[in-house]
């Protein structure tokens, strides 16, 4: 991955420079208009957090059950990166709720489960923080728990009446509308396995460093 980042970082970066282009030349959605352009960064941050709690969930699960702890390094960096997109999804869904509903928060399945779900992994990350001995498993089993929750949210708007569109809104999108956000969607997706990288190879040093400290003091 360290030969690939560099490339795959001019990458992310030029599709990033480049999606703003695609968004203002997509067609605009018939009521609301200029504010569903948000469309292209809210559901991508979205599909992105539902990816990085599988990851944390599943680096967890073999953490907690094989004792790995590379397995353990890439589960707290997923965990933060699904407390960052969850951000980007928590902030952009008011902002665009503020001008599709008339309000910025509505406490339907949708909208309090995904809010639930970003708790869920805050607090995985003040578990390790400050959970002391013992804290790394009892937080797996938190992570595998918040995992376990993504079916539940995506599928809320399917059981439940909620002021939020159903989860056939991307499969029905215009033709137009289709290219500008996989392309977004790509984005995103390459900016997470980026950081993903990142935050593990640092989780690693870490680890090393705290080794060296214990064989100094000993």
């Amino acid at each position: 991955m360290t030969k690939l980042f560099a490339p795959l970082a001019i990458l992310v970066a030029a599709m990033f420079v480049y999606a703003p282009v695609l968004i203002v030349n997509a067609p605009y959605e018939s009521t609301m208009g200029l504010v569903q352009k948000i469309f292209y960064f809210h559901v991508p941050s979205a599909m992105t957090m539902f990816m990085s709690a599988f990851v944390c969930g599943i680096a967890s699960a073999v953490y907690l059950f094989g004792r790995r702890p590379g397995a353990d390094r890439l589960a707290v960096a997923a965990a933060e990166l699904t407390v960052l997109f969850g951000f980007i999804v928590l902030i952009t869904g008011p902002l665009w709720a503020r001008k599709a509903w008339g309000v910025w928060w509505q406490w339907d399945a949708r909208l309090t489960s995904t809010l639930i779900l970003w708790l869920i992994f805050q607090s995985y990350l003040l578990l390790r923080r400050y959970g002391g001995p013992g804290s790394d498993r009892l937080a797996a089993g938190v992570a595998i728990f918040g995992m376990a929750n993504v079916p539940f949210v995506y599928w809320s708007v399917n059981v439940w009446r909620t002021v939020h569109p159903t989860t056939n809104v991307v499969p029905t999108l215009q033709p137009g509308m289709r290219g500008p956000f996989w392309f977004c969607v790509f984005a995103f997706v390459g900016l997470y396995v980026l950081m993903l990288a990142a935050r593990a190879q640092l989780e690693a040093r870490r680890a090393e460093l705290e080794e060296l400290y214990l064989a100094v003091e000993e």
